[in-house]
């Protein structure tokens, strides 16, 4: 109380002024503890009108009439079906022609015929590759690339290119 020293009204009297001082200071207190927020911290109101939703109830009332519609119908179906024999009618027994079968065998026939002519003309031919003059090719083409080239190959390697014999 000490720190709260206001002087609103000169006093002769110290005593009168302290009496004065503590009550305003008490009223100073009761002041700030009773004083309201300018800021409203309350939960916002609720409106019964959002909390329903209306729409969206008979919205799903009329979707559940329909799905309930539906069902009753598939039920009226399936009792029919169990009532009566069940069968579809709807059967064909159309069997599908061709108007160009026997064509398309004639022709299968003859190209079958055909093929196993080439593989006959094919199987009786014989090689017209020689496959020693390939090598002694080859032979010169390495003799060729090792006079020319800055690293000829190894001694070794020549020995097995030129030691191959062919079977006669």
């Amino acid at each position: 109380m000490a720190q709260y020293q206001v002087y609103q009204f000169p006093a002769g009297n110290k005593y009168l002024q302290q009496k004065w001082d503590k009550a305003f200071y008490d009223l100073h207190r009761y002041n700030v503890k009773t004083a309201k927020p300018t800021i409203n911290i309350t939960t916002p109101e609720t409106y019964g009108h959002l909390a329903l939703k209306l729409r969206k109830q008979k919205m799903d009332q009329d979707r559940n009439t329909q799905i309930q519609r539906e069902n009753n119908l598939l039920l009226e179906k399936i009792a029919h079906i169990m009532q009566t024999t069940g069968t579809v009618d709807n059967l064909n027994f159309y069997e599908k022609k061709s108007l160009n079968v026997q064509q398309r065998q004639m022709e299968l026939l003859h190209i079958s015929h055909e093929n196993q002519l080439m593989q006959q003309r094919l199987s009786q031919c014989k090689s017209h590759y020689n496959v020693k003059s390939w090598h002694q090719d080859w032979i010169k083409t390495m003799g060729l690339m090792n006079s020319i080239s800055r690293y000829p190959r190894r001694a070794h390697t020549k020995v097995l290119y030129f030691n191959y014999h062919f079977p006669s």
